[in-house]
């Protein structure tokens, strides 16, 4: 299908699970490749959120996959920026038939690729000016303009949610094409290591797993449950992103509660360990792009609580349980009722994989894109 397609992709950070947008990369470059396309990665260079020990992760090459490092600047707020022009830089110059940008930001430089003759095909992961890191000054504005320039310059846009397709047709009057992510099917696994490192067993925990950043909702989450009357655990799974003053303010809201338990960055084992034995999968987030996570609790088979942003609901339709946004009371009394009545959490989970993997294939997500390169 993709027969030698040469195609250039940029946005991400690097080859790795540090978000939403590098999974999105991951899975599409590889089954492009699989259908013969030459795919070609620009990379951060730098570091991973979660440590240098996971820079490393992944270099290598999958057949018809290129992975080259771009120039950073290493400073907070320029990262983006400069590695999304010298990889704007790169793809314009190069063989390619088609440039696939990623994210608000980095589709800044999309004129780039664009002037050189290239086909350029914008994925818009979120409206991203309006995360909280991004609230000040110079990050917001460059955003909102990569924003603008997508519109601009982009042959095709491709969002992930019926909202955002919306916002782009009210703001801007601006044709989308609605493609959502896809899941995969994993194998579930016995708790172990978890076990091992963090004392928990199957269904002894309520689990979100994410960037730990403030729209997450992670606050709200931390003070619900609180105030809840259970024995299980709030574990708080996941790496802070450019956002370790709001880690530390997690930490010491949780200071007096024994019950709640952060594990950091996980990936691996540890991570399908962490999804196939919580008793609850629960994502309390105020702003979302097309969350990931979810799908991925889903496709494990987790009863899951989530916000009610149109994001979270429309992927869950009827097969989850749903609070208030930013409603910390409703969020604790949905937490206690399900922490009440298993039978209710059980019924749910029975559905959960089934329902969600049907829904969100990426073999799907994969031939709508491609039809956008052609």
């Amino acid at each position: 299908m993709g027969e030698g397609l040469k195609i250039a992709m940029f946005g991400h950070k690097r080859w790795s699970r540090e978000g939403g947008v590098e999974i999105v990369v991951k899975e599409l470059c590889t089954r492009m490749a699989q259908q013969g396309c030459q795919v070609t990665c620009y990379n951060r260079s730098g570091h991973h959120v979660s440590g240098a020990e996971y820079d490393g992760v992944d270099k290598t090459e999958y057949k018809g996959i290129t992975q080259k490092y771009v120039p950073t600047i290493e400073k907070k707020g320029l990262a983006a920026v400069s590695s999304s022009f010298f990889a704007a830089l790169c793809s314009a110059f190069g063989k390619y038939d088609v440039v696939h940008i990623h994210a608000e930001g980095p589709a800044f430089f999309c004129w780039l690729p664009k002037l050189f003759g290239k086909r350029v095909v914008v994925t818009i992961h979120g409206i991203d000016w309006q995360r909280e890191k991004w609230q000040s000054g110079f990050g917001s504005k460059f955003i909102r303009q990569g924003e603008k320039n997508a519109v601009k310059y982009a042959d095709e846009i491709i969002v992930l949610s019926k909202g955002v397709q919306n916002y782009f047709n009210d703001t801007y009057g601006r044709r989308t094409h609605f493609i959502s992510n896809g899941v995969n099917r994993p194998k579930t696994r016995k708790a172990d290591l978890i076990t091992e490192q963090f004392g928990l067993t199957k269904d002894s925990y309520i689990l979100f797993l994410g960037r730990l950043v403030p729209e997450k909702g992670i606050r709200y989450l931390v003070e619900a449950f609180k105030g809840s009357k259970t024995n299980k655990k709030l574990v708080i799974a996941g790496g802070s992103s450019d956002t370790d003053s709001f880690m530390k303010e997690l930490k010491e809201l949780a200071t007096d509660d024994d019950r709640i338990i952060f594990t950091g960055f996980v990936q691996g084992k540890m991570l399908d360990e962490l999804y196939s034995n919580a008793y609850i999968y629960t994502l309390p987030s105020d702003l979302e792009g097309m969350p990931l996570s979810l799908l991925e609790a889903m496709s494990y088979d987790n009863c899951c609580l989530v916000s009610d942003i149109p994001e979270c609901a429309e992927v869950v339709e009827d097969k989850a349980l749903i609070f208030k946004k930013s409603d910390v009371s409703d969020l604790r009394e949905k937490l206690q009722d399900a922490c009440n009545h298993p039978e209710k959490v059980m019924q749910l989970k029975k559905q959960a994989a089934d329902f969600i993997c049907e829904k969100y294939n990426w073999d799907d997500v994969v031939e709508e894109t491609m039809k956008l390169y052609k």
